[in-house]
């Protein structure tokens, strides 16, 4: 697929051009146009309708739709399909008529974002659709809405813009490679979700400490950093013990959490284990972190992995069952984590982990990985299968569990 680059993209967008957007082909596999909401003009609109032929919507925050009184449609899908944040519809009363033609539809779009448009300015239902951004925008849910907001976030625009789905003369959805005919057609440029995903936790998935404390325990006594990032809505913290320099590799665990293993003991995983392994390391040591990183369920969260244990009960391997419920095989980044290590002051890192793509994951970061130092445990009959599964089809660096 003949991709732009990133910045190819943001000049294009910064000048009130459309891109067309692309999808993961494990979700709707679909392509959006989508604009900057402050470029907007009913020359674009006409574009869309005309062009894009399908539903108009304007992706936007939270905070301005409560200003505005814009409420959520209620959503009937099940929770993992990740339903578009569908809003009531909206026209803008002043200076307009019906509200669907293009220079209606371009006024209400350009008021939605004017900070001196107010509630009683719009009428409901109308012809537009706001749609809700999630916070934590692509790398909590990896579509159109929440692709363009972002996408004008890094451009320093307002964050808000307009998609359309585009669908084929034929009326059915427009896919790779239609979408490259089209995009020639018009001099557009393609982007993927995918991309926005890998730019932001390279270079803009900035973290900010919140506190930090003492934090005495049976391994000793740690100092206890929290953190927050506008790109993630994870509340992870970094637990760091005695002192080194610039240059020392610090021996550090990226510990993904698991309410069941590390709080309530379960035998179904190694999670609570390893953490009190690498705890004991660290101690040992004199010296290191260890992150603690909210990404239950390798990144599927607390509800859906119990739901994966059901499927597990039944049969399943920790990967089929994931899958089965709609997700990747893991869904974890590294990128929160590499900042949280350079604010710390650790360029390079000692790695406690049996997982070779955390390498990976860290790669490209500020944060150098000069060795991997193992952190097994023996297995018990509840967790054997699974991490034999971990070992033959997720490549964990084990012995053999049988």
């Amino acid at each position: 697929m003949p991709l732009s680059s990133m910045e190819e993209a943001l000049v294009d967008l910064k000048a009130g051009k459309f891109l067309v957007v692309v999808d993961d082909e494990k979700r709707e596999n679909e392509g959006d146009l989508v604009m900057a909401a402050e470029m907007v003009t009913p020359d674009a609109v006409n574009f869309l309708v005309k062009y894009g032929r399908g539903l108009l919507c304007m992706p936007m925050k939270s905070d301005r739709l409560d200003e505005l009184g814009i409420k959520l449609i209620e959503s009937e899908h099940a929770p993992h399909e990740m339903p578009t944040a569908f809003t009531m519809s909206v026209d803008y009363k002043v200076g307009t008529t019906t509200g669907i033609s293009a220079a209606d539809r371009a006024a209400t779009i350009s008021a939605l974002i004017d900070p001196e448009a107010r509630p009683d300015e719009f009428s409901r239902p109308g012809h537009l659709f706001p749609l809700r951004y999630q916070p934590g925008g692509v790398f909590v849910r990896p579509g159109h809405t929440e692709a363009i907001v972002d996408l004008c976030s890094i451009a320093g625009m307002y964050p808000a813009g307009v998609v359309c789905e585009i669908m084929n003369d034929d009326g059915s959805m427009s896919r790779l490679p239609d979408l490259e005919t089209f995009a020639d057609q018009h001099g557009l440029k393609i982007l993927s979700i995918a991309q926005i995903v890998a730019y932001l936790r390279r270079y803009e998935a900035n973290v900010t400490r919140v506190a930090e404390a003492r934090l005495p325990t049976k391994y000793g006594e740690f100092k206890v950093f929290a953190y927050e990032s506008p790109f993630d809505p994870g509340e992870h913290i970094a637990l760091t013990l005695g002192e080194w320099s610039p240059d020392q590799p610090v021996l550090t665990r990226i510990h993904s959490e698991c309410l069941t293993g590390d709080v309530f003991g379960s035998m179904r995983c190694d999670c609570g284990e390893q953490m009190e392994l690498a705890l004991k390391r660290l101690s040992e040591e004199g010296t290191g972190a260890f992150l603690y990183m909210r990404q239950e369920g390798r990144g599927i969260g607390l509800h859906n992995k119990i739901k994966a244990y059901s499927l597990q009960d039944g049969g399943l391997d920790t990967i089929e069952a994931n899958n089965l419920l709609g997700f990747d095989t893991d869904m974890r980044h590294y990128g929160i984590g590499a900042k949280i290590l350079a604010d710390l002051g650790i360029k390079k890192i000692k790695l406690l982990t049996n997982n070779p793509k955390k390498l990976v994951g860290l790669s490209g970061s500020e944060v150098e990985v000069v060795e991997r130092v193992q952190v097994e445990v023996p297995p018990n009959d509840e967790n054997r299968d699974y991490l034999e599964t971990k070992r033959v089809k997720l490549g964990h660096i084990l012995g053999s569990c049988s």
